[in-house]
Parts: structure tokens; C-alpha cells; sequence
């Protein structure tokens, strides 16, 4: 008989994926099973590698087996009773770097969802969206660009009219255009002047005048720049966001698009995610990995608890980080898609990234330091991300190894913004933060500053991936901050063999001790630093495509960290009391969705396009007051004498009794 009392706890469930939770094995028990699987043969030290303490029960990541880089010579191989998880690199106040990989799933992009994902995500009835309708700001860059799901459908609606289909179709053109090589370049201009410039193509684009058009094919001659068709591209927008965009407003298609919205503002709970596993510490709670059960993607959950928070007074500064991850859209930036809380924690949902930090990598993956191609890479990529940074003003002020994280494909994120801040237009901010060895003069002598001290930290990590040591300081060197400090402010940094002429000038400029006189803090900004030398082998606008093949790609099998099973458990707070004054706080913290990276995800893993075919069948309808008529069980036709038990029932009859 079962025996009554406690549930058994229930494990988050991971569909054809989530391997059963391993219980305690004891070292005997391992020994033996291992001499099985080498039919009887005892097993040697140096065959079955370093040991690794045994997982305690407990619902297990959708892990298959992995590899554990802990030395430089060559990555541990995890025994299956390892735990599936590790420290993620997610920057300063994240805890320790690692990684945490998600095996592809052969079902492709369903893979993870819940079996009720269509009730999740079931749109509601047009007529429950007339709020929004009303409150929406009716604003065309807004709608039709900027957000992902709107850009669809208004693509949708336009491709339903020849005149706008056209227009969109230019846009491609020139989008695929400005990605093209260099040396396709002018070929791929030639072709978009010849299709929609030709008095005799089918595609000519009435709207753009003639003399815009001349200037086009004149400066494709001298010069094909990537900008080119700029001022045809923003009169074809200036031409649909007039009657267009209004026709778009009164059709299906914006329908369709409120529907989405209602749902984008939906509640967010934990019941929203699967969890998993704690990945590592953040400085005010856990980090652990989660699923949307409705799209079955993954994130990266940072906790912070309320008790820690108020008691450390860390409101301000947890709100900030939270307004500027919610602002940055830059695929060089950890996005945050999800804000919600629990009775205990206020919770961050963000990008997961599962190659480490660059810190792990530049000191633990063979001779410290990367070789230059592969430094300037990620300089590129960062260098991108400060410009989408400073595009909504906003200065970093943390930039280290240590807070840039690899991804699956081996592109980097600049993560943990809890030091960024934003600056008005106009105005300087002045305050010593940062990390030791990385501040910039300026910020050292308490100055005031701009977005200085970010290209100064931009060459601080040119020198230490080349070099494999920072500038100022000796890897694991014992000194005095006064000193450190001392250095960054007087002395000149030195350049080893390793660098080429191109990366000894780009780093002079960049750790020039004068804001005035540092490259990218002069008019242009990142545009000036694009255009050193050493990027020239960079096409910026195929890189902040993801069309660039990174130079180093993490193996899905390894985890990127040293110590794996070390994180501390948090301690409990004691003498904080939360009442109904935080309240105001929580109200701020916790919105839901972030509109951007929610529609994203929707697209990404397929259900925008499975939604829209489930519900329509291929087509928009305009309202969806009507349900189908729900199934009946095998009782209630029988009770309501639908089903005909008798041998001689004609068919006749048996349609008259459903009548």
C-alpha cells in the first residue's frame, strides 16, 4: 500500500529532455559499477581523472554530458553524477563565471514548450483591446519599426498592396546592400539603382525625386559607403508613415498587433518559468537558470532579495540597473525581458550566456592572452555595444574582463549595468566607481566626465587580451590600490612584442591620460573609433547583423569556470521588516514584460507564426468573439443519445438523434 503523508516534491518538467535526478551513490557503488562497464577491469586514477563530489537529489538541468575546463591543459571530463549546472559569468555582483548549455533539441524551435502553450498564449477577442487601442501612442517609428511584431504585420499589410509592397521591397534591397562585402559592394548598388530607378522597371519608386537619385549613381562611382541610399530609404519611410500608416491603423493587421500587446501585458509570476538549478551568487540573492514554459526558451534569473535589499538601502541602485537594462536594445548588451516577484525576491530575467566571461578565458584557456585577430574581434563587437549604449546616453563605468560574457556562438555581451548611469543631454556626471586598474584618471581625481572613462576601459581590455595582463597591474600582482591608482594616473604602459604597430596606436589612444585628447571622446564618438586602422578588416554593418563568423566558438560540451560546486548559501537577514512603505518600490521594479526582447522571443522560437496559423488558419480575422464548439466526451453523447448501440441503426438515424 502507498503510504500516506508528505507529497514527494515535483520535478520541473523538461518534455523528452530532463534526465531523472541522481541519487547518492557511494564511492564502493561507483567503483564497481565503473569496473562493470570495463568488463571487470579496476579502473586507474589517471583513466578515470579527477574526482568530483557526488549531486545531491533534486530536479536536474536539461543537460546532456559536458566537459569541465579546469586547467589549461585539457578540460575534466563530468561524471554523470556531477551537477548540471555552473556559476555563469554574468559580472560583477553575479558571482563566479561559468557557463550553462542547453543541448539542441532535434524538434527544432518547440523544443521546451509546455503542452498548454496555445492556452498561454491564446490572443483574447479584439474587442477586450479597445484600452489599448485608445492609449497607444500612434507613432509610425514606433509601431512599425522599432517594435518586432509590429514591423511584421505592417510588412504583412503591405505586402497585401502592390504600390507598399514595392516599398518595402526597396527597403530590403538596400538593407541587404549595406551587409554586402566590400567588394560586391558596388555590383549589389548598381542592382538596386537599375530595379527601382529605371523609368522602365516594373518596381520604379515614383516617390524619391530624380535629382536624389542622380546623386546616388554619382557617389556610387566615387565612393559606395554603406550610407548611400540613406536619404532615399528615409523618404520611402517619411511616404509610408503618412496614408499608409493610417490605412495600416484601421486594418486587421493592427488588430492583430493590439492582440499581441494585450497579451505582451499580461502578469508575470514564477509560475510564468520552469527553474532550475542555482548558476551562482549576485550581491543581493541567487542566480539560477529558468524556462518560459510558454516558448520553452531560456534565461538567466537574478534574485534580489527584499530583506537583503533594505537592509543594505539599495533601492536607488537596484532601480537604476533595472530602468537601464530596460531602455538598452543592442545585441552587444545583456537585455532584460522579464521583471516579476515572489513573496521574498524581486527577480531580473535576462539573456543566459553560456561561454563565460572573458576574464576565464583570457587566463585559463592555455597562455594567457587571445592573438590579435581574435582581441580585435571583440573589440569591434564592444565598441558596437558602447555606441547603443551612449545612443541613449548612458556611461558604463565597469568595463573588465570579468563583466563580458560570451555567447553559444562565441559573440560577447557587455553585462551587469548596476554602475551605468544615465546623463542628460548636455550635462556631466562626476563619481569614483568602478573597479581598481580600470578607472580612468578623470574618475580617480573625482572629475567631472561624460562617456570617457568607457574608452578608456575599452583599451584597458585591448591591452590585457593581447598582452594577458592588464596595463597597470601584473596578474595576481600584490599591491596597494594607492599604487595602483598612482600608476593608472602617472605611469606609461608598455607594449610587449605581441602587439603590432595598429594595436600599440589604438591602445596609446585610448589610455591617453586627458579625456580631451582620447580617441572617442572628441566629436563623432564611436564613429572615430570604427575608423582606426586596426578595424579594417571590420564591416560594422555585417557585425551588428551577426553576419560575421567569430574567430573562437565555445564547445557546447564544456563549462567555462573553475570551481563549479562552489557557491556559498546566503545567510539570513535578520532584523529587516518589509510593511506596505516598500510597496511604492515594488510597484516600480516589478513591470511585467519589456516590450522589445518579448516580442523577440515570441519570433525566435516560432510562436508568432504558429499563434497567427492556429488561430487564422493563414488568414487575419478581425475578431475572435467566436470559439469553436468544444469536444464532448464519450458520456455526454451517450447520455444525450448521440452514440446508437443498436445492430439494425441506420445512419439516418443515428444523424437525427445528434439533431
Amino acid at each position: 500500500m502507498a503510504r500516506r503523508g508528505r507529497k514527494t516534491p515535483r520535478i520541473p518538467p523538461w518534455p523528452d529532455l530532463c534526465p531523472q535526478p541522481q541519487v547518492r551513490e557511494s564511492q564502493r557503488g561507483v567503483e564497481q559499477r565503473r569496473e562493470r562497464r570495463r568488463g571487470g577491469r579496476k579502473e586507474t586514477t589517471q583513466e578515470r581523472g579527477p574526482s568530483a563530489p557526488l549531486t545531491p537529489p533534486g530536479p536536474a538541468l536539461p543537460h546532456a554530458r559536458r566537459q569541465l575546463a579546469t586547467s589549461r591543459e585539457s578540460p575534466a571530463v563530468v561524471p554523470r553524477y556531477l551537477p548540471l549546472c555552473s556559476p555563469p559569468a554574468l559580472g560583477r555582483g553575479w558571482g563566479r563565471s561559468g557557463a550553462l548549455h542547453i543541448p539542441a533539441d532535434p524538434r527544432g524551435k518547440r523544443s521546451g514548450r509546455s503542452k498548454k502553450w496555445k492556452e498561454m498564449l491564446k490572443l483574447p477577442p479584439v474587442s477586450h483591446c479597445e484600452g489599448i487601442r485608445c492609449s497607444i501612442e500612434r507613432d509610425y517609428n514606433q509601431l512599425c519599426d522599432k517594435q518586432p511584431i509590429g514591423r511584421l504585420l505592417f510588412r504583412q499589410f503591405c505586402d497585401s498592396r502592390p504600390d507598399l509592397k514595392r516599398c518595402i521591397e526597396f527597403l530590403d534591397a538596400v538593407a541587404e546592400y549595406e551587409v554586402s562585402s566590400d567588394e560586391k559592394r558596388i555590383d549589389c548598388g548598381l542592382k538596386v539603382l537599375e530595379t527601382y530607378f529605371t523609368n522602365g522597371s516594373a518596381a520604379h519608386l515614383p516617390e524619391i525625386p530624380q535629382e536624389t537619385v542622380n546623386e546616388c549613381k554619382a557617389r556610387l562611382e566615387k565612393n559606395p559607403s554603406k550610407d548611400l541610399f540613406m536619404d532615399c530609404t528615409r523618404i520611402v519611410h517619411e511616404y509610408l508613415s503618412k496614408t499608409p500608416f493610417e490605412a495600416y491603423q484601421e486594418s486587421v493587421y493592427f488588430s492583430r498587433f493590439l492582440q499581441w500587446k494585450w497579451l505582451e501585458k499580461q502578469p508575470v509570476t514564477k509560475h510564468t518559468f520552469r527553474h532550475y538549478r542555482v548558476l551562482g551568487k549576485g550581491g543581493f540573492g541567487e542566480v539560477c537558470a529558468c524556462q518560459v514554459r510558454a516558448t520553452g526558451k531560456m534565461y538567466a534569473c537574478k534574485k534580489l532579495e527584499k530583506k537583503r535589499i533594505k537592509k543594505r538601502k539599495g533601492e536607488s541602485m537596484a532601480l537604476n540597473e533595472k530602468r537601464i537594462l530596460e531602455k538598452v536594445n543592442s545585441r552587444f548588451v545583456v537585455s532584460l525581458s522579464y521583471t516579476y516577484e515572489t513573496k521574498d525576491a524581486l527577480c531580473l530575467v535576462l539573456t543566459i550566456m553560456n561561454g563565460g566571461d572573458l576574464k576565464f578565458h583570457i587566463y585559463n584557456m592555455g597562455n594567457p592572452g587571445f592573438d590579435e585577430e581574435r582581441a580585435i574581434f571583440y573589440a569591434a563587437e564592444l565598441c558596437c555595444g558602447l555606441e547603443d549604449l551612449q545612443r541613449e546616453r548612458i556611461v558604463y563605468r565597469d568595463l573588465k574582463p570579468e563583466n563580458i560574457l560570451l555567447d553559444d556562438c562565441g559573440h560577447i555581451r557587455i553585462s551587469d549595468l548596476g554602475l551605468a548611469v544615465q546623463i542628460p543631454e548636455g550635462e556631466t556626471v562626476r563619481g569614483r566607481v568602478g573597479t581598481v586598474g580600470y578607472m580612468a584618471p578623470e574618475v580617480l581625481k573625482n572629475e567631472k566626465y561624460t562617456f570617457s572613462p568607457d574608452w578608456w576601459g575599452l583599451g584597458c581590455l585591448i591591452y590585457e587580451m593581447i598582452e594577458g595582463q592588464s596595463p597597470f597591474r601584473k596578474h595576481k600582482e600584490r599591491v596597494k590600490r594607492d599604487e595602483i591608482d598612482r600608476r593608472v594616473k602617472e605611469d606609461q604602459e608598455t607594449y610587449s612584442d605581441k602587439f603590432s604597430e595598429e594595436a600599440k596606436s589604438i591602445c596609446r589612444m585610448l589610455l591617453a591620460k586627458n579625456p580631451g585628447e582620447r580617441l572617442g571622446c572628441t566629436e563623432g564618438g564611436a564613429a572615430v573609433v570604427k575608423q582606426h586602422p586596426i578595424f579594417k578588416n571590420i564591416n560594422f554593418k555585417r557585425l551588428e547583423a551577426n553576419m560575421l563568423e567569430p574567430p573562437f566558438l565555445p564547445d557546447p560540451r564544456a563549462v567555462y569556470c573553475k570551481d563549479v560546486l562552489d557557491i556559498e548559501q546566503f545567510s539570513t537577514v535578520k532584523g529587516v521588516n518589509l510593511d506596505t512603505t516598500d510597496d511604492d518600490f515594488y510597484s516600480k521594479f516589478v513591470t511585467g514584460c519589456v516590450s522589445i526582447p518579448w516580442q523577440n522571443e515570441m519570433i525566435e522560437t516560432g510562436c508568432f507564426e504558429d499563434i497567427n496559423a492556429y488561430e487564422t488558419d493563414g488568414t487575419v480575422s478581425p475578431d475572435r468573439e467566436k470559439s469553436p464548439k468544444p469536444k464532448r466526451g464519450f458520456f455526454h453523447r451517450l447520455f444525450s443519445g448521440e452514440v446508437c448501440f443498436k445492430s439494425d441503426c441506420s445512419d439516418d438515424e443515428q444523424e437525427s438523434s445528434r439533431l
